[in-house]
């Protein structure tokens, strides 16, 4: 696997996106990675394609155990509040595949640097690089304050913000954020009718 070196933002994506999988979390639709196929449907819809799933080939009740395992690792990232255990957990995920810096030519025949994965690493182990270069990305570039809870009173998840403004609030925006207008909408349409 490739991962654009100077890209952070898939990976921190990745990172929000995984973390926020959890029954924990997803206390309306419940455990999100049930199985090896849900495992194969999150990476397609984030794009996440892996040296070690080749086309055709799904990942094994093993591989969704230690994606579990990472999902608690990462979370355990995104809700540390010392930034330098962020630092080291980051470079630990990093360092699990990694082969190495590369400088390659991107599609467009530009020069970009690239972190490469070791060949027959695992499906945990690549997901684990690409996370932990994502976040390592957005405290160099964007800082800690970056890494924080959802802002919906009832949900337990948290976030990694790579937008421009630095104002994202919720974990899922279309079900936290849905959640909480409806609810305040509720609300005054209440207090208009009293």
């Amino acid at each position: 696997m490739k991962i654009l070196f100077s890209h952070y933002a898939p990976g921190a994506g990745v990172a929000t996106d995984l973390v926020n999988t959890s029954a924990t979390v997803r206390t309306d639709i419940g455990e999100v990675l049930g199985g090896p196929d849900a495992l194969t449907t999150f990476l397609a819809e984030r794009e996440v394609r892996l040296d070690a799933l080749p086309p055709g080939t799904a990942p094994t009740e093993d591989d969704l155990a230690e994606v579990l395992t990472l999902r608690q690792e990462t979370r355990a990232l995104l809700a540390a509040e010392d930034e330098d255990e962020v630092v080291e957990g980051a470079n630990l995920l990093a360092a699990r595949a990694t082969s190495g810096l590369s400088l390659l030519r991107d599609a467009d025949g530009r020069l970009q640097w690239y972190v490469t994965t070791a060949p027959g690493a695992s499906v945990a182990d690549e997901l684990a690089a690409l996370i932990g270069t994502g976040l390592l990305g957005v405290l160099r570039t964007l800082g800690h304050d970056r890494f924080r809870p959802c802002q919906s009173p009832t949900c337990t998840g948290l976030l990694v913000d790579t937008s421009k403004a630095g104002r994202r609030c919720y974990c899922i925006p279309n079900v936290c954020g849905n959640r909480l207008h409806v609810a305040k909408h509720r609300a005054r349409q209440r207090g208009a009718r009293q």
